[in-house]
Parts: C-alpha cells; structure tokens; sequence
C-alpha cells in the first residue's frame, strides 16, 4: 500500500460519512516556505455560502499555488525559536556570573554572612538555565515512533524543576530571616556591601527581563517562570542592600525585617511562575486563540460551520484539532481540498501554531447520526 504524501492532509472516506485529514507527525504539516505572497486574503471569503464553487476555487487555488508541501519552514521556525532560547540561557547565565563574582569579592573582605549568601544563591540561580537548556536541545530533536509528538514538554519538566528552585528560595531567605532576627550581628564595609547589593540587583533584574522577553515571543512558558526566578533573586539581593543601610545607621534588626519582606515578595512570583507551568501542564490556552480558531475556520470556502476545536502546547509550538462541517454532496476530493484550506488559514493565522489535524463532518442528510457507532465511546 503506497505511503500518503507527506506535508498535506489525506482525507479518507469511513462507514460514518467522515473526511478527515490524515494523521502526521510532528514535523510533516505544511511546510509553508512556499512562494505565494501572502497577503492572508486567501481569496473570496464567503464562509458557509462557498458553496461548490468555493470549493473548486479553493482546489483550484491549492493546485495553482506554488506551494513547497514539505517540512523545512516549520521546521526551521521550531529551531529558531529553540536556539533564541539558548542565546537568552547563554547570555543571562554569563550576566548572572559576573554579578556573582562582583559579590564573592566583596565578601572577601567584607564578611557579610548575607552576602555570601546572596553570591551563592546567584550561583545555584544561573545553573538552573542547566535543565532549561537540556529542554530546549531536546525539543529540536526528531519525534520518534515512541515520542510520537516529539519532545517538546521537556520544557514543561524543566519549568517544574524552576518552580521548585523558586520555592527553596523562599524557604531559604526567610529561615535566613529568623535566624538573623534571632542572632542579628554587625557587618563591615557596608557601603561595599550596598553596592553588592545594587549589582546584585540590577544583574537580575537585567536577567529577568531578557529572559521573559524571549519566553513570551517564543511561547516557552518555562523560559518566562525562569525569568521570574531572576527576578526573586534581584529582591534578595535587594534585601542584602537595605540591611547594610540599616547596619550604618546602628539597626541590625533591618536585615532580617526587610529579608522576611522579601520572602512574602518571592511568594507572590512563586504563585505567578507556578500557575503558568499548571496552564502548560493541563494543556490550557487563551480563548481567544480558540475564538480567533474558529473565526478562520468559518471563513474558509466551502465550511458551513466550525465544529470543534482543540489547541495544546507542545513546548513553544501550538497544535490544533478542529473539525469543520461541510456540505454532504461533496466527493473526498472536494472535501479534501477544502481540508487542506482550512489548515492552510490556520497555521498562517495563529502565531505558533506548528500542525493541525482537521476532521471533515458532513452537514446531514436529515435524520442521520453519522456518530452513530462512536456514541458508547465517548
């Protein structure tokens, strides 16, 4: 039996009356490196009035159309996203480095306790790009016959293990906190210490930013939680800076005071960073995607209406299955083709979306459950 083409969906005919796209891997949608210059008009739009002639203007438009039905674009989209990934790693790790070098220094002829900490705590910070890097080399590896979907979700392993990292931050700093409000002791150099402190600071803060910047343009919701990991660490090093001021003024109470103000401040990232690796984990989306989905969809030539839709993550990329109702005279052909459409608009429509799986309904006759053998199973 001879293989389907790889790169355009297969619609097939089954005992229910269903078309629908054929399954493919990962890496196997429409490549969409092709020629046409899109201006997304996509040619008349007349939704559910398409009618046979929208569909053979749409069979005749993916015939016409130079298109390069293989998987390089997408592709080469996916590695782009993971190797800016890997750039903003690099990068915030060598600026996380330095800042920890800068404190060690001055903890050498300082003897702030806090200090040390804080350059420690920089340390162990800057190596959790470590599992996010590892995520993000395996998510640009090919999907196999047993990791069918890839390796994407990685990722979202990677963001549990920040938000763990971010919880043994808060528990650290405020058991540091009670300690030193039981034992409060002075410190030398203060000024020295401060501007650790500053560096400290303006280093993570520098970090954070970079690394929720690139996360949120390239999807990858572990990438932005670590970015809101730098930033936990710019307050603890705030809290290193406003003790030193208070031990210049004779208060050695207001390191610890303040670190326990900064532990309620780590919580409240930790609440943040956790929700969006819950998101990930259960599959969530923003509705508006859906919506945005389903308009696409109703507007492609030949779809009476959008049936439903369906959008994951998969590390930084977006899947889709949606199903579209057409009109029941159609032929597979036909059916196909506007399939084929319908994916086409999607891809080109949602922002990192990657693949899509689109299943043909037929629209009737009256009185017929096409579902009918699939009832007991859903």
């Amino acid at each position: 039996m001879s293989e389907p083409h790889q790169g355009q969906d297969h619609a097939h005919g089954h005992p229910s009356g269903r078309a629908h796209a054929d399954r493919r891997g990962p890496d196997q949608g429409h490549g969409h490196g092709h020629g046409h210059g899109h201006g997304h008009g996509h040619g008349a739009r007349d939704g559910a009035g398409g009618g046979r002639f929208g569909v053979w203007a749409a069979r005749l438009r993916y015939v016409m159309v130079p298109h390069t039905h293989d998987s390089a674009a997408k592709t080469d989209a996916a590695l782009e996203s993971s190797a800016r990934g890997m750039r903003a790693l690099a990068v915030s790790f060598a600026v996380l480095a330095v800042t920890a070098v800068v404190q060690a220094v001055i903890v050498a002829f300082s003897g702030s306790v806090a200090l040390l900490g804080d350059a420690l705590h920089n340390i162990a910070d800057a190596l959790t790009a470590l599992p996010l890097g590892i995520a993000f080399w395996l998510g640009r590896r090919a999907a196999t016959r047993r990791f069918t979907y890839g390796y994407g979700r990685a990722e979202d392993l990677a963001g549990v293990f920040i938000v763990l990292a971010i919880t043994a931050s808060a528990a650290l700093a405020g058991c540091e906190a009670i300690r030193r409000l039981a034992d409060p002791h002075d410190i030398r150099a203060a000024g020295w210490v401060a501007v650790a402190g500053l560096v400290g600071f303006a280093g993570n803060e520098w970090v954070a930013r970079y690394r929720i910047r690139v996360g949120r343009e390239i999807g990858s919701a572990a990438l932005v939680a670590d970015g809101l990991h730098a930033r936990t660490d710019g307050y603890t090093s705030l809290a290193v800076l406003v003790g030193a001021g208070g031990a210049a003024m004779g208060m050695p109470l207001a390191d610890p005071i303040v670190g326990l103000l900064i532990t309620g401040a780590i919580c409240f990232v930790l609440r943040d960073a956790a929700r969006q690796i819950w998101h990930r984990l259960m599959d969530a989306v923003d509705p508006a995607l859906v919506e945005e989905a389903e308009r696409l969809l109703a507007e492609v030539p030949g779809v009476r209406r959008a049936g439903a839709v369906r959008l994951r993550w998969i590390g930084h990329a977006l899947r889709a299955e949606v199903e579209i109702v057409l009109d029941p005279g159609l032929t597979l052909v036909e059916a196909h083709a506007v399939a084929v459409e319908a994916e086409h608009r999607l891809i080109h429509g949602l922002p990192r979306l990657r693949a899509a799986t689109v299943h043909a309904d037929p629209d009737g006759p009256a009185g017929v459950e096409h579902h009918a053998v699939l009832v007991a199973h859903r």
